[in-house]
């Protein structure tokens, strides 16, 4: 029975191992070689994680002994060396040098780009007060860009990442490549994972402002600039509070005239005051007569007094940097005969939106999770951050309709040829020569330098430049003032050619547009806003529609007075048709289909429909057809905010990149995030705005009017 058994188990083997040389036989009979089989069957084995997995110091430790092609430079393999060795004996500063470095955290499939670790940990190390806790030489933060690439499933192009690893600073940036590829080939995941690293940022190669004598410069200028306003500012108090101290003379901030009080023992109890101007042409003496019917003259005394009084040029310049007077001025709740209210409202609302459109980008491209974006577009209120490029088109609107408006006005008050002293086509030149050369005294381009950029970066604040990434709207508009000033010129003697004119260019830039949004296959409701930056997004030829309508909305206004009579229904047809218009560029295209012809028609046209339905508002709330809209936009509590906008334009990048700059992390996007961070890039914007509006902006328009009307004195 024994033998019997035996046998039965001998056959039964022997038929498992038929079984098991045929499986190989068809496995093999594949022309897929054994590193294939390897691979297929690794696959199974790996995770994520540790395909991800490109930096690890504890792997570097076991086989830094073993490793003969390292070709670091002396110091940095000494330091390494220690480093590894304390890391394997347990070492608190070790430990955290590793715990530094950047690692795969989760996420990349859910957007996470960014493996930077802390650099603020690493630079930490050294300044423990503890000695054991303490590194035992300096150490410096490396930031490398990598580019990424799994299997064609995950990553069909590769990925770039950014991997920050903490080293010591005696190591180079060929010393911080060499040591995380190494990492990532001990690895032994090569067959599943390519990384190539593209860039190394040392800390070696760091920018240090104070290195900078732009830097210091602009110090120096700042500090003249503090002086001369606590200088303006004391100056402003004391002809405002001290010279007045006898109830004599008061001074009046906004036009530089000293007051004779007549009745000034009863002034404070509402007795009438008038004034007498103080300034070089009233040699006189004289005030008005209390019943204002004529003048008096005082007496000698009384005039000798005056001509002490009597405020100077450098005077003036000094109360130019006044902050009190400025702050006044920027408050103020009155505006000019030729202005229009209701811009104020439009291009504060509209500033706020770029500074939202602008942090939701940020936070988008500096975030672990940026995929999250494609969740949050599904949702319809998106559409109105998606859409943000509509606000630009506002402000293109709101200059072309105040260049158009306040031509006009002038050359109704004013004939222009007696300012040329010139007639004809002659004068005609001259204008334009005029106001374009004024234009183009506002700006400086630095060119193209990358590292003109970087040194250019802290005079932003004072000067409009083209280092700015986001000055292409200055660009766009100073075009468009070019050729405006031509059409205005044109349309005082030639009204018909000039509108046919502005017809033209209308059209071509639609034609332009489209032809453009067209070929590039551009779908608006799909793809991303900036996709097509340099092609449509910010090119004249895509923007210069709204301008146009502003110039028109312009002369409008100027032909009818700002008055006009309307019935109710042309109102209420008015306000619908805008209301709708508007509401259908913002959320029209969402979750829509459009075809390519569509597609470039909505291109072509949108900007300048946002603009017409601009149109409506501004003419419907300049004739006294606001209602509450009116009340709104020409609220007093946004002529403050409306006043300092071109610095808020120039100045909240800035403070949004640098919030972006100084992350020692990525954020993760959420909905009340981004509320909070355009909220805080809101406030800190508009204080700096502020700030640098009073400092620089202010005092520079009263020095200019000073300038001028000592000009129109010697002549």
């Amino acid at each position: 029975m024994a033998a019997d058994e035996t046998e039965r188990r001998l056959a039964l083997n022997e038929r498992t191992n038929e079984a098991i040389d045929s499986v190989v036989q068809k496995l093999f009979s594949s022309k897929k070689s054994k590193a294939d089989e390897m691979k297929e069957t690794k696959e199974f084995l790996k995770s994520l994680g540790d395909l991800l997995d490109v930096y690890n110091p504890t792997r570097l430790a076991a086989v830094w002994n073993r490793t003969q092609d390292l070709h670091l430079t002396e110091q940095c393999f000494r330091q390494m060396q220690s480093y590894l060795k304390e890391l394997g004996d347990g070492a608190i500063w070790a430990l955290k040098m590793s715990d530094a470095s950047g690692k795969y955290g989760g996420g990349f499939l859910w957007g996470n780009n960014y493996w930077v670790g802390s650099a603020t940990l690493c630079y930490q190390i050294n300044e423990q007060p503890v000695v054991e806790e303490r590194a035992p030489f300096a150490l410096g933060f490396f930031m490398l860009r990598t580019m990424v690439k799994l299997n064609s499933h995950i990553t069909p192009t590769p990925r770039s990442q950014l991997l920050g690893v903490c080293l010591p600073l005696s190591c180079t940036s060929v010393d911080a490549s060499r040591l995380v590829e190494l990492s990532a080939r001990e690895a032994m995941l090569d067959m599943d994972r390519t990384l190539q690293i593209t860039s190394v940022k040392s800390p070696h190669n760091a920018y240090y402002i104070t290195d900078d004598p732009i830097f210091w410069i602009l110090v120096v200028v700042s500090t003249a600039v503090f002086v001369l306003l606590l200088i303006g500012t004391v100056l402003d108090l004391y002809l405002e509070y001290v010279m007045d101290k006898d109830g004599n003379f008061s001074y009046d901030n906004y036009t530089f005239v000293f007051s004779k009080n007549i009745h000034h023992n009863s002034i404070r109890s509402g007795q009438t005051v008038v004034k007498v101007e103080m300034n070089a042409e009233n040699n006189n003496n004289g005030v008005m007569a209390e019943d204002g019917s004529g003048v008096t003259t005082e007496s000698n005394s009384v005039a000798s007094d005056e001509v002490i009084k009597k405020p100077g040029v450098l005077r003036e310049v000094m109360l130019s940097f006044s902050v009190r007077r400025n702050m006044m001025t920027i408050c103020d709740k009155s505006v000019g005969a030729d202005t229009i209210p209701t811009v104020h409202g439009l291009r504060s609302l509209s500033m706020a939106w770029v500074i939202l459109g602008h942090t939701c980008i940020v936070a988008f491209k500096y975030s672990d999770n940026m995929m999250y974006r494609n969740v949050v577009e599904k949702e319809l209120l998106f559409q109105t951050i998606n859409n943000a490029a509509f606000s630009v088109d506002t402000f293109f609107f709101i200059s072309g309709l105040l260049v158009a408006f306040l031509y006009f006005r002038t050359t109704a008050k004013h004939d222009l040829s007696k300012i040329t002293k010139s007639t004809g086509f002659v004068s005609c030149v001259l204008q334009f020569i005029g106001m374009v050369a004024y234009r183009f005294a506002r700006s400086e381009d630095c060119g193209h330098d990358d590292k003109k950029k970087q040194k250019y970066e802290v005079l932003v604040l004072l000067f409009n430049s083209m280092c700015m990434l986001w000055s292409w709207y200055l660009a766009d508009d100073t075009q468009f003032y070019v050729l405006g000033t031509i059409l205005l010129i044109m349309a005082v003697k030639h009204f018909r050619a000039a509108a046919s004119l502005m017809v033209v260019f209308l059209i071509s830039s639609w034609c332009t547009t489209a032809y453009i949004a067209f070929s590039n296959k551009h779908m608006p409701n799909v793809d991303d806003p900036l996709a097509l930056f340099d092609k449509i997004y910010d090119k004249p030829w895509t923007r210069f529609g709204p301008y146009l309508v502003g110039m028109a909305t312009g002369w409008f206004l100027f032909k009818i007075d700002c008055k006009i009579k309307m019935n109710r229904i042309v109102t209420w047809v008015g306000w619908t048709l805008s209301t709708v218009g508007l509401l259908c560029l913002l959320y029209g295209l969402y979750e829509q289909q459009l075809h390519p012809v569509s597609a470039a028609a909505y291109s072509s046209l949108s900007h300048t429909a946002w603009a017409t339905c601009l149109a409506w508002i501004v003419i419907a709330c300049s004739t006294g057809y606001g209602g509450y809209v009116n009340k709104f936009l020409s609220w007093t509590v946004l002529y403050p905010f409306s006043r300092v906008t071109y610095c808020a334009y120039l100045i909240h990048p800035i403070i949004i990149r640098i919030f972006a700059m100084r992350m020692d992390s990525p954020v993760h996007l959420g909905k009340d995030l981004v509320a909070v961070m355009f909220l805080g890039q809101l406030v800190a914007s508009y204080i700096l705005s502020f700030i640098v509006s009073l400092a620089f902006e202010a005092p520079v328009v009263s020095l200019l009017r000073i300038v001028s009307s000592t000009k129109r004195k010697t002549k």
